[in-house]
């Protein structure tokens, strides 16, 4: 196939993808770039596998991520594979296994706890691992994909699973890719939740009062 008409292709299968999302009932205070709006965390996932192009473009976004002295703290084991992601998904909780094991792509984020020049302890790495999941997150909706991060997942099995030294990193999150579905296999209570959840109002993220003791969102 010539190369332009590939890039039709292309585009042409996102642009469908992107048009059959379903109806985002968000809206902000203040406008933003509608990525920030329209990425939500689905549990309806269609088992279709992921083109290899778009998982490395996952994970392209989440290397351009920063990050503190751009130490690059993060690193993702992921599975594509029915055996793996069977495995993966025994890791979860038995809440996540309902749904998450049919997603195409399961993976984990880990932090490394130390920073490899000094060896000193790196506790920015928590934070700059969550920076590099929202590259993620944000790239597959580019994609006309959805990411669902989980706490949910057994973190002792984590480690011994996957075999990551836990003197040396922390396990994060979980974390579910793939595309929309329409949720027929989700339980009932699950599927009442799916839809985008909203936020709390602006006043109550940022703030100009300090010591933040006076502030009555930190007042005891």
């Amino acid at each position: 196939m010539h190369l332009n008409n590939r890039k039709i292709l292309r585009r042409t299968i996102r642009e469908i993808e992107m048009s059959t999302k379903p109806p985002n009932p968000r809206s902000s205070e203040v406008e933003v770039d509608s990525m920030f709006t329209d990425r939500w965390s689905p549990r309806a996932f269609l088992s279709d596998p992921l083109p290899e192009h778009q998982i490395q473009a996952l994970f392209e976004a989440a290397r351009w991520a920063p990050s503190c002295f751009n130490e690059q703290p993060w690193f993702f084991i992921y599975a594509t594979e029915a055996k793996d992601r069977e495995i993966f998904t025994s890791i979860l909780v038995k809440k996540n296994q309902l749904w998450a094991g049919r997603a195409p792509l399961l993976m984990f984020s880990i932090a490394r706890r130390k920073f490899l020049q000094s060896g000193k302890e790196n506790r920015h790495a928590p934070f700059d691992t969550g920076a590099a999941w929202l590259s993620l997150a944000l790239q597959a909706r580019k994609l006309g994909l959805y990411a669902h991060a989980m706490a949910g997942f057994n973190v002792e099995k984590a480690y011994a699973v996957l075999g990551v030294p836990k003197k040396d990193y922390q396990i994060m999150a979980a974390i579910a890719v793939g595309r929309k579905g329409d949720g027929e296999h989700l339980p009932e209570d699950l599927l009442q939740m799916e839809s985008p959840n909203s936020r709390k109002p602006l006043s109550e993220v940022a703030s100009q009062n300090y010591p933040l003791a006076t502030d009555d969102q930190f007042a005891e």
